[in-house]
């Protein structure tokens, strides 16, 4: 199984790449292989901000999935709001 790679350019200070660059020396491993490993222990810690909808929302969220059987297709977004 062979899994997609994407690149992601990252400019970073002079300073902030000669530092990056000074601990994968130390550590014997290329720049890109720090890099890597370091977004990943960031992303196991699993720390996200959680957002809480209010009531409000909650409410109206409610009610738009109990009638989203009433709901239209607009293909053309101006005309359908001039003939409100």
């Amino acid at each position: 199984m062979q899994t997609s790679q994407v690149q992601l350019k990252v400019s970073l200070s002079e300073q902030l790449s000669d530092l990056l660059k000074g601990r994968a020396q130390q550590l014997g491993v290329p720049v890109t292989q720090l890099v890597k490993y370091i977004i990943i222990k960031e992303v196991e810690k699993g720390v996200y901000p959680i957002f809480t909808a209010s009531d409000q929302l909650e409410k109206i969220s409610e009610k738009a999935l109990k009638e989203i059987d009433q709901s239209k297709v607009v293909d053309d977004i101006d005309g359908f709001f001039q003939s409100l």
